[in-house]
């Protein structure tokens, strides 16, 4: 007989980053542990620099460890290895095969993230056999002296550009934003982004590690911090217009609902629909079903859970990941002893944590566990998308500069250590989902 899948709790993995700190620890009880040379368990403490934690990664030289159930101490490579479409679903299989298509963080940044920029899925694929990196930051929480710079102010030359990465002036072209808890970055493929400051996100992306870092705050003009510029294998892959501020949407302010960022009337290239129409709330007697973001390489919700909801899973032909960012839940799974009488499986996971759900597991509930239980919610689906700005026909190289070839290591995540997918069917927000009566 065929055993059941089953919520998927995976090991943490911390990362230290010289602009990392205590919060991931102290602020979203981590406990982060590692092995000593001799193999021994150190657990890591409030005093380490833990920039991420990686909660899902399918990434071969990180690969996630399960930590619960009968499957406890398999990688999710091996997991994928042996169930195959049973994990992530017929189609989102079919497409990307036997690597799990996101890679979910926790970032706590108190310090400068360089100036870097991603490929698109082409681009990626032609030229790294890789995939693409759009990516989601949902803010945790940021202080007053944070600052997000995401694209342009104003629409620039790749030879202004270059020209500013090399004379340390590159952000007087940056567009800034001011983050603040609750916010939501969409940052598409092509878009030159950095941070400053002190800012908990959590990130959720394609499974890709490629970053091409443009600019890295001086830190490349000196030999003890200097680090590999990529500016001219990603000189054709830049969206050089000004940012688009539809992709910025801000979080609520106490006791309101949240609303998006208006587009500005002076930009020319901003969308000029009204946002609430293209991110839907669904309320559910006391809760709300947030759209974020609907792309084609992922779609993330924000559940406000205030009474139980009853998750069809069929409806979603996707796997589903759940982070928890406030409060606590339970995924309760109907289930039936051997002497025939019923039951509940319960997966328990707190704030901090994150859960996968496998596409064939069986209909569950969600139950918060805290009044001011608020989940984010994320799955996949395929679907072509070919990024309009890319120009195949251009050289990834500046006229004039002496390129060697790429150095081992190069695309490694910027501050990262150690490199398509589907638009969801109208209405799919209220599918799947209905709160218990």
């Amino acid at each position: 007989m065929e055993k059941k899948l089953y919520p998927f709790k995976f090991i943490p993995v911390a990362s230290r980053r010289p602009w990392g700190g205590s919060n991931l620890v102290t602020k979203y009880g981590k406990a982060f542990v590692e092995c000593d040379d001799e193999g021994n368990e150190i657990a890591l403490g409030a005093d380490e620099l833990i920039g991420e934690s990686w909660e899902i990664a399918d990434m071969g030289f990180e690969d996630s460890v399960l930590a619960n159930g009968w499957l406890a101490g398999n990688t999710i490579s091996e997991i994928m290895e042996t169930y195959l479409e049973r994990v992530v679903g017929e189609d989102v299989y079919k497409y990307f095969g036997r690597q799990f298509p996101l890679l979910v963080k926790f970032l706590d940044i108190n310090g400068k993230l360089s100036v870097q920029v991603h490929p698109d899925d082409e681009i990626a694929a032609e030229r790294y056999d890789a995939l693409g990196k759009s990516e989601l930051w949902y803010v945790l929480d940021a202080q007053p002296d944070a600052n997000v710079y995401m694209g342009f102010k104003r629409e620039v030359t790749a030879q202004e550009f270059y020209d500013k990465c090399n004379d340390g002036t590159v952000v007087d072209l940056l567009n800034v934003i001011h983050p603040k808890k609750g916010d939501v970055l969409f940052i598409t493929p092509g878009t030159v982004h950095a941070v400053d400051g002190n800012i908990q996100l959590v990130e959720i992306q394609e499974s890709s590690d490629l970053t091409f870092r443009l600019y890295d705050w001086g830190r490349e003009k000196n030999p003890m911090t200097a680090r590999p510029i990529h500016l001219e294998e990603a000189i054709d892959m830049i969206d050089y217009l000004p940012y688009d501020m539809c992709k910025y949407r801000k979080g609520p302010l106490w006791g309101e609902e949240a609303s998006y960022e208006p587009c500005c009337s002076h930009l020319d290239h901003c969308c000029d629909h009204d946002h609430d129409h293209d991110h839907e709330h669904h309320a559910h007697e006391g809760q709300t079903v947030e759209t974020l973001v609907e792309s084609a390489q992922f779609t993330v919700s924000k559940l406000n859970l205030t009474d139980p909801l009853h998750i069809y899973t069929e409806q979603f032909g996707s796997f589903i990941v759940y982070v928890c960012i406030e409060g606590a839940a339970s995924i309760q799974v109907p289930s039936t002893r051997p002497d025939g009488e019923a039951f509940m499986d319960n997966y328990e996971f707190k704030k901090g944590e994150t859960m996968m759900i496998p596409a064939d597991m069986a209909d569950f509930y969600l139950v918060p566990r805290d009044r001011s239980t608020v989940l984010l919610e994320a799955v996949t689906r395929v679907q072509e998308d070919l990024d309009a700005y890319i120009d195949p026909n251009t050289d990834p190289y500046l006229e004039g500069e002496d390129y060697e070839g790429l150095e081992d290591g190069a695309f490694e995540d910027d501050d990262e250590d150690e490199g398509p997918v589907g638009a969801s069917p109208l209405g799919f927000f209220g599918a799947g989902r209905n709160p218990l009566s």
